[in-house]
């Protein structure tokens, strides 16, 4: 079934907790390691305004379902944001528009640079590009669920687990817009089969790694991915890029935790 973008433009929505009281975690403290997690996911969900940035510098811009989806997506993931953050400062980590810049700062010239190249490659290959851009946010989206998934199960805490469903909800539509694009656009279609698995073979890696330092990838993997249970989830993700056209074997996200010595 298509992914009906109006009706997801029109639902689209900030996140709410202002129904929650996160004054609760003041007594029920999160772990050292879930906090180093949180602040983690916290920094990427803020970054998603410079990877559409990025997007729109590419043939992605000129289709005018995915400039749609990628306005509503980019509006959503800021309050993923905004609350992840909200939850930080009640812990006293330091949130807020500095930090933004001074992880923004810290990027240093790969941040000037790597849109002007994505942009000469992504035009350069035409159309088919945006059946790579939608496979990459598929699988991108699939880990960040599972993601949160697994810190739900790791860390077990009733109001962190509210916070987390509710984020999760959202980005299950997320998952349904790049799935569904990325299977038309690879179906049938050799050129981009063999573009995007190109791509994610030599270019992907853990959402997040091409923002956060090395130390911090390796902690987010081992706390939310470490041991059987993180392997069997990773394993269950790579089964469903296995399903995209053309795009079987590669074992993407396992090969994560070996990278970085989780697995």
């Amino acid at each position: 079934m298509s992914f009906d973008v109006a009706t997801y433009a029109a639902t689209a929505q900030r996140l709410r907790w202002d129904d929650l009281d996160l004054g609760q975690f003041r007594t029920q403290r999160l772990s050292s390691g879930a906090l180093q997690c949180l602040r983690y996911m916290s920094d990427v969900e803020t970054h998603t305004v410079c990877y559409l940035r990025d997007l729109l510098v590419t043939p992605s811009h000129a289709d005018p379902e995915v400039t749609t989806f990628l306005t509503m997506w980019n509006y959503e993931e800021y309050w993923h944001g905004e609350v992840l953050d909200a939850v930080l400062d009640v812990h006293d980590v330091p949130t807020g528009p500095e930090h933004t810049r001074a992880l923004r700062k810290r990027l240093g010239w790969q941040d000037r640079v790597s849109p002007i190249v994505q942009s000469l490659l992504a035009n350069v290959l035409g159309p088919d590009f945006i059946a790579t851009h939608m496979t990459w946010g598929a699988i991108n989206e699939w880990c960040t669920h599972a993601g949160y998934m697994r810190f739900i199960a790791v860390e077990d805490n009733p109001l962190l687990t509210e916070i987390l469903h509710r984020i999760a909800k959202q980005e299950t539509r997320h998952i349904a817009f790049y799935n569904s694009q990325a299977r038309s656009r690879l179906q049938d279609n050799p050129r981009a089969q063999r573009i995007t698995r190109f791509a994610l073979r030599h270019r992907w890696g853990i959402v997040g790694s091409g923002v956060m330092p090395e130390e911090d990838v390796r902690h987010l993997l081992r706390y939310l991915f470490g041991g059987p249970d993180g392997l069997t989830q990773a394993r269950r993700i790579d089964a469903k890029i296995d399903t995209l056209p053309g795009q079987d074997g590669l074992h993407l996200v396992e090969g994560q935790l070996y990278k970085y010595g989780v697995a």
